[in-house]
């Protein structure tokens, strides 16, 4: 069994990927430094973004579930108010908020579109 990476040092490098890449990042929410869940949201820079979220695949490996097919989003304001309601319910939750133009996540897992 996969032992777990430490949700500070996972967020740190998902920006230094996304940086590399040439958009902005930062950590919007810091939660749990060791086992918090990580939201990632994509703002595009035109009031629309994408937010994923962690969940297990059939084979038991993290994926990454694109919220809009759940209602959540496209507008930022729905993203950023679907945060707010998770924060309420999980206080060890971490934002890794992706500012790119061309909607790239950079998340090295696979994606549910």
């Amino acid at each position: 069994m996969q032992e777990a990476v430490r949700s500070d040092f996972w967020a740190s490098a998902l920006i230094r990927r996304a940086e590399v890449g040439g958009a902005n990042a930062v950590i919007a929410r810091k939660g749990d430094p060791s086992a918090g869940a990580v939201l990632v949201k994509v703002a595009r820079l035109d009031g629309t973004g994408v937010l994923y979220a962690p969940a297990l695949g059939p084979d038991g490996a993290r994926i990454w579930l694109n919220l809009e097919r759940q209602g959540v989003g496209p507008a930022e304001r729905d993203i950023d108010a679907y945060i707010e309601r998770r924060v309420a319910s999980d206080p060890d939750l971490w934002v890794v908020e992706i500012e790119d133009r061309q909607g790239r996540h950079f998340l090295t897992e696979p994606t549910e579109s």
